[in-house]
């Protein structure tokens, strides 16, 4: 079982004291520490007042909110930051945790009182309608057709025991037209760089189909999740992979992940918002 925050003070004092030290038990924190991957339409500070707000929605009778959350632009910092005890908490996707628990025993899937989900989705220039139809049609056939149920359940369902996913090669398509699509290559299994630098993971498999189906060749940028949008508008991207829309919009708003300029796609995975701290 995990224990609060308050608890791991209390028993530190307790071990001190034991041992004949006279020193105060230190004020408890008020606030939990939240670790978030940076998004981009909402400022940290934006952030943070939408999930006050939503806390108070359905925790009326707490005055003040439980968490305060922090911006990271790239996942292993923000795992580096829970073990080091600079957040208290991380909060990422249920694949994603499922995929960190296996390989770190020292951390554990922490109760949530809200259930959010995100939808994930292809990001583009508005007015690149064209490339988002055919974007679309491939996200359409590929549902229909169970190809994307077949490539999560190879890509991350059936990942064990700590286990890497297969490498992605994305074929080349002769006398095609290429798109460059920035990835971040930071949120195993979806965006995955193995150790030898061969890209793998579920939005790679994806990548690979689509561009099959759409008839152009790939070019992958890596890139850090908070230049995803920056990238698109000075068109060093045509794409970027992935942005989250809020499947709860009512809640959250749908826009959070999605500035002025930027359009989506229809989603292609829908993934619950969980928290991971360490035992």
């Amino acid at each position: 079982m995990r224990k609060s925050i308050l608890a791991v003070i209390c028993a530190a004092c307790l071990l001190i004291t034991g041992c004949g030290g006279e020193e105060k038990s230190p004020k408890p924190k008020e606030k939990a520490t939240i670790g978030v991957i940076t998004h981009l339409n909402a400022s940290e500070l934006e952030y943070n007042e939408l999930m006050s707000k939503l806390e108070k929605s359905y925790r009326p009778s707490k005055a003040s909110p439980s968490a305060d959350y922090k911006y990271f632009d790239r996942m292993n910092d923000m795992q580096l930051a829970l073990d080091s005890g600079q957040i208290d908490m991380l909060s990422t996707y249920q694949s994603v945790a499922d995929y960190m628990l296996q390989k770190s025993p020292d951390k554990e899937l922490l109760p949530t009182e809200k259930i959010l989900s995100d939808s994930f989705c292809f990001a583009i220039r508005e007015g690149d309608k064209m490339l988002k139809n055919d974007l679309n049609k491939a996200i359409k056939a590929m549902s229909t057709d169970g190809t994307l149920s077949k490539l999560s359940k190879q890509y991350i369902i059936d990942l064990k025991d700590g286990t890497e996913p297969p490498a992605v090669e994305i074929k080349e398509i002769p006398g095609a037209e290429t798109i460059k699509v920035a990835v971040t290559g930071d949120l195993p299994p979806f965006d995955m760089i193995l150790a030898d630098g061969t890209p793998t993971g579920f939005s790679t498999a994806v990548l690979s189909e689509v561009s099959k189906r759409i008839g152009k060749n790939i070019e992958m940028i890596s890139i850090d999740s908070g230049a995803r949008a920056s990238i698109l508008s000075s068109k060093g991207a045509d794409v970027v992979f992935w942005v989250a829309v809020p499947k709860e919009s009512f809640l959250i708003p749908a826009n959070i992940d999605r500035p002025e300029g930027i359009d989506i796609s229809d989603p292609y995975y829908h993934d619950n918002i969980v928290h991971i701290g360490k035992k």
